[in-house]
């Protein structure tokens, strides 16, 4: 699921008909592992409705046998570090005004202490999720080495900005800020991809971040990077679908329709020869 940005209503709305919550919230995901490529904040005003469902979901689906993974996203970090440019001062008062927002997001707050120990990608099988994109110049250290700079820098980076950040996981070729695999020429960036995906031993890579104006999940470089940020929140139209990949089988949800985007792979007979 990509950027919710401050989009409540939608977000629980996806989530229902995704099969993930129940219109209370509640997770009825069974053994789902529920991806969400950060960006919940900013531009919308429910922030702290939607972090507090991805709490309650990330504290049930293992009661279920299921698992909800939370990743950064920029705006995350962004308000971190104090980056406010995209607040609606209709969301400040919903924290009651400024200095319990800043209370809120300091990394001993209750979104700032839950944000902190997050990752910025995560492996699923053979695919791997993040914000923006995963460069080769970081893919080539693989997920953990990315995700371990993550926390061995953010509480640098929010006190230095880019001084507390030496190699640069946070800058703008980092997973959370490139856009590379979504806007540049596919014979630019294909060849990249493969690389990076070489590199982490992966087929997809899953990535939100850049808006897709139309509300539809698009693939790039024959299927191999998939572009979930539909704008989903009412900023960006309101757009309600999700991603689902069930073994080889990739598909688009959306609220009254679902497009396959890469079908099962068939049986090679030969697979079952007897001899």
């Amino acid at each position: 699921m990509g950027d919710l940005h401050g989009d409540y209503a939608n977000t629980l709305t996806i989530l229902q008909f995704a099969g993930i919550a129940n219109e209370q919230g509640h997770w009825i995901g069974k053994d789902t592992i529920f991806v969400q490529t950060g960006d919940v904040v900013d531009r919308g005003l429910d922030t702290i409705k939607i972090y507090e469902l991805l709490q309650q979901l990330r504290e049930e689906a293992p009661q279920d046998g299921g698992l909800v993974i939370p990743l950064l996203g920029n705006h995350e970090v962004m308000n971190l570090a104090g980056d406010w440019r995209y607040v609606r001062s209709e969301e400040m008062e919903t924290f009651g005004g400024e200095k319990k927002r800043q209370e809120a997001w300091a990394v001993n707050g209750f979104i700032g202490s839950y944000l902190i120990p997050l990752n910025m990608t995560t492996k699923v099988g053979s695919n791997v999720f993040c914000h923006g994109g995963i460069h080769p110049n970081f893919a080539q250290h693989g997920v953990d080495w990315i995700n371990d700079q993550t926390h061995a820098s953010i509480r640098g980076y929010i006190r230095h900005g880019h001084k507390g950040d030496p190699e640069g996981v946070f800058g703008s070729h980092g997973p959370t800020w490139y856009r590379g695999y979504a806007v540049d020429p596919e014979e630019t960036v294909c060849p990249l991809l493969d690389q990076a995906l070489a590199y982490m031993k992966v087929d997809r890579m899953v990535v939100g971040h850049t808006v897709q104006r139309n509300g539809r999940i698009h693939t790039r470089c024959q299927g191999k990077v998939i572009l979930i940020d539909i704008g989903i929140s009412f900023v960006y139209g309101g757009h309600r679908g999700a991603l689902e990949i069930i073994g080889d089988q990739v598909t688009a949800l959306y609220e009254n329709s679902i497009e396959v985007l890469s079908p099962v792979k068939e049986e090679d007979p030969s697979d079952h020869l007897e001899l």
